[in-house]
């Protein structure tokens, strides 16, 4: 088997357009994966840069009343990791600030897509799609070649006879070229660790080699595909029937499917979602709006564990209180909504990963995305953190109101800029890869699903194979 690998990477060497093609290959991957990291350190750098202005005009914030700091609000920014760079996902089309304020859950904003006129018509190059679609199109070239000029020069049944078993033949082949994928994938992960080599921590190195295995598998299953094609069929209907199957799985069934997942599971659009919420928060205390019954009842409430008969007579600030009540009511509606909303994201994505079990590549995809970070389970993850940091810093500037000395209704009271200070900054927690895997083992395993069956039909497929 080893000089049979050796025979075809030397048969490889010696073709002056095949060495063309595979140098063309790796200069454009190691280009495009330079370009997106370099696009990611300036994304970086302005995160950096954004995030200490923030902060700074927060800090240096003068005397301010606590509620009119929460409507001023803030902003947090989603990092990016090391090797989101290969697959950039659904980063580049989803925004990645976010604005946090008081009775508000905002979406994210300021995608890289809505920025750059190319990216949103064309989408971006980058390694992923080299990955995902030329290398295995290329990979589908190179063994039917192989393998068709054995068969039609009869050489297939000279090795037979020599003792050389077909499976044997084309399973040497099939890992030469495979292994041959996998050097531009290395190379890729080799690029990665040289520009960061402190930045990989042992969650990266394992995502990292995960993503290895993931491509690894998808390209040997492409391999066996057109193995198997190659001995079925005659004259260059096996090329043909294989690149019918790279077509299918990786434009029209991810269509198809993705279409069929929304059909499924539909979204509401952003206005039956904004007036669906606003219908339900109308059913709560409404902080601004002193004659509201609720806010009566609740203030009653207060009256009644203070033991007072008026709110002037009240240790504390009732507004600061009722500003909270309205948020805490505010939280169980956007609560019920948001989840309701990321439920239906992820029926429409278990739908889709379902489809891996006719098109191996839709499991690809997910896995790619999942273990750089630049999916939409990670994202949701960087929303709800989010939105967990919001409240906390809106009760926080809610309750200096109410226990910070001064009177009820008296807005004109200021916290100082000390206490703006002590507010916490935020902090996004990436999720290791060990925390969101359960959500990927369907697509692990319909890998290894198509890798049997490839495997097996090559099998078959050899051993029932007619000499002429």
């Amino acid at each position: 088997m080893k000089y049979i690998i050796l025979t075809e990477w030397k048969g490889l060497a010696r073709s002056r357009s095949t060495r063309l093609v595979l140098v063309l290959l790796a200069v454009a991957l190691v280009a495009t994966t330079v370009a997106g990291i370099q696009g990611m350190q300036k994304q970086q750098a302005q995160q950096e840069l954004a995030n200490q202005t923030i902060r700074a005009q927060w800090d240096n914030m003068e005397a301010k009343n606590p509620h009119g700091a929460a409507h001023f609000g803030s902003y947090v920014v989603k990092p990016v990791n090391p090797i989101s760079a290969i697959d950039p996902g659904i980063n580049a089309l989803v925004g990645n600030v976010l604005r946090l304020e008081a009775h508000r859950q905002n979406e994210s904003a300021y995608s890289a897509a809505s920025q750059s006129l190319m990216m949103s018509k064309f989408g971006a190059l980058n390694p992923s799609i080299i990955l995902q679609i030329i290398i295995p199109i290329l990979l589908i070239f190179l063994v039917y070649r192989s393998i068709s000029s054995e068969k039609e020069g009869g050489r297939v049944k000279v090795l037979s006879m020599q003792g050389l078993t077909l499976m044997r033949l084309i399973r040497a082949k099939a890992i030469a070229y495979w292994a041959l994928a996998m050097v531009f994938l290395v190379l890729i992960l080799l690029v990665q660790w040289a520009i960061y080599p402190a930045s990989f921590s042992d969650d990266l190195l394992i995502r990292s080699l995960s993503l290895l295995l993931a491509y690894a598998a998808y390209f040997f299953i492409i391999c066996l595909v057109t193995a198997f094609l190659t001995l079925r069929l005659k004259n260059a209907t096996g090329l043909t029937a294989a690149i019918a199957i790279w077509v299918l799985w990786t434009i029209f069934l991810p269509k198809l499917f993705g279409s069929l997942a929304e059909a499924n599971q539909p979204l509401p659009s952003r206005y039956e979602f904004q007036a669906a919420m606003r219908e339900d928060r109308s059913k709560g205390m409404d902080g601004h709006n002193p004659s509201d019954q609720r806010q009566q009842a609740f203030k009653d409430s207060v009256l009644q564990a203070y033991n007072v008969q008026s709110v002037d007579s009240l240790p504390i600030n009732m507004d600061g209180l009722v500003m909270q009540a309205d948020e805490d009511y505010g939280n169980k509606v956007w609560d019920k909504h948001f989840n309701t909303l990321y439920s239906t994201y992820q029926q429409q994505k278990q739908f889709y990963q379902f489809s891996g079990l006719v098109n191996p590549f839709a499991a690809l995809q997910s896995i790619s995305m999942g273990t750089t970070g630049s999916d939409n389970i990670h994202r949701i993850d960087f929303l709800r953190q989010s939105e967990t940091y919001r409240r906390e810093f809106v009760e926080m500037l809610n309750l200096k109101q109410a226990y910070g000395g001064s009177k009820t209704g008296d807005w004109g009271w200021k916290a100082d800029q000390e206490f703006y200070r002590s507010v916490p900054q935020y902090t996004y927690a990436s999720p290791r890869l060990s925390q969101v895997m359960p959500h990927y083992l369907m697509d692990h395993a319909v890998l290894l699903f198509w890798l049997l069956l490839t495997y097996t039909l090559v099998y078959v497929g050899a051993k029932n194979f007619k000499f002429v």
